[in-house]
């Protein structure tokens, strides 16, 4: 359970100072229990989350582009559209928008400790928020989309704190960070992403109901295709799979996702927008991050923060750059295509080709088979079966 009391950890102790820091006093939150208090700011979070006012259009929420019935992802996205578009009509990023569940258990950016790094699979960066890892965490990744020109296009932190001191929800607002909640404005930006922040660390947002976690539970059985899927998925030679995409005995520790960055070898998307208006476009990924120094960047070029592959069946298309329509596409991309000049990568450095079984590596050697019984377990990642 450690990505969960390290996540948890932060966002309760960020609750502890917004709260104390809001200037009301001891007021009307007085006599109520910490508990109470989180609730409170997961259901304030939530109204922030789906408030599309808050973006220059009034037509862009956060749940724009991470909708709970899409997995929280986008379900406008697909390969030949593969990046969301912003609150100005015709306004693009250069990614495809990655999952909000689970992000909460990811730990704060940094450098992997050295006992832990492995010369098989090279990564020294872990956790943070965003694809590139450039928000340190959940609260200040909050902060990003509000202020975006590609998004949700607001000029100032000004704005977007008017905007919430006028909704309707204000008074809920000031319930939860007291009496001067809207004084200072950037302790009250700060509250909005940290109530956000709260939203997306919640059960709604975090269900662990799919069928894999009745299965850890004893509540269900695999078919013989799932079975088959997982017993790949977790076999450290023949599919590797579950080296980055971790599996625990608990729903918890079972978040398929190690929260490191690799370069995977992923191909172009030529129609991401970023590279049909400069056909010269190269994502570099944490080799272009702020998070990091930038003496550290030309050995992080191309890498990308592992995703969790919970509710996957619902997220396509697939990679940063959506260039993957389907899983089964996706299975074949580590299969076959990582390891041969099939495709032409984004980024022509070291991928994980490369670094896997120390530059012996070949491909799986799957068959149709092994590739649809994988498939077939990923989907068991779906929440909502329970």
């Amino acid at each position: 359970m450690e990505f969960r009391s390290v996540g948890f950890a932060l966002l309760i102790a960020s609750l502890t100072v917004s709260c104390g820091g809001g200037g009301g006093g001891g007021g009307d939150d007085g006599g109520n229990s910490s508990t109470n208090t989180t609730t409170t700011m997961v259901e304030l979070g939530r109204k922030l989350f789906f408030d599309t006012n808050l973006s220059s259009g009034s037509n862009q929420a956060c749940a724009s582009c991470h909708d709970p019935d899409n997995g929280f992802a986008d379900p406008r996205v697909s390969v030949t559209a593969p990046v969301s578009e912003g609150s100005v009509g015709g306004t693009f990023g250069d990614r495809n928008a990655p999952t909000a569940a689970y992000a909460s258990f990811a730990p704060s950016f940094g450098l992997v400790a050295d006992a832990d790094q492995t010369p098989e699979t090279d990564s020294k960066y872990q956790g943070g928020q965003f694809l590139d890892g450039r928000a340190v965490d959940l609260i200040e990744q909050a902060k990003g989309p509000f202020l975006n020109p590609l998004e949700m296009n607001n000029s100032s932190e000004a704005e977007v704190v008017a905007m919430v001191q006028n909704a309707d929800y204000a008074s809920d607002f000031i319930a939860v960070f007291g009496a001067g909640a809207f004084n200072d404005t950037s302790v009250a930006y700060h509250n909005i992403a940290t109530a956000i922040a709260a939203f997306e660390a919640s059960s709604e947002v975090n269900q662990f109901s799919s069928k894999f976690d009745a299965y850890l539970a004893g509540s269900y059985t695999l078919t013989a295709s799932e079975q088959r899927g997982f017993d790949l998925f977790v076999d450290a030679e023949a599919t590797k799979c579950a080296n980055c995409h971790t599996v625990g005995d608990t729903p918890e520790t079972s978040l398929f996702t190690n929260f490191r960055y690799y370069n995977i070898g992923t191909p172009m998307n030529l129609n991401n927008p970023a590279y049909l208006a400069d056909n010269s476009f190269v994502d570099d990924g944490l080799g272009a991050s702020s998070a990091i120094a930038e003496s550290d960047r030309n050995g992080e070029r191309g890498k990308f923060k592992v995703p969790t592959l919970r509710n996957v069946e619902l997220t396509a298309p697939y990679m940063h750059n959506g260039v993957y329509a389907t899983l089964e596409e996706t299975v074949l991309h580590y299969d076959i295509q990582v390891a041969n000049l099939f495709i032409t990568p984004e980024v022509n450095e070291a991928n994980i080709a490369a670094e896997l079984n120390a530059g012996t590596f070949v491909g799986l050697g799957l068959s149709d088979q092994d590739r649809a019984d994988l498939v077939n377990f990923m989907k068991t990642l779906t929440d909502g079966y329970f």
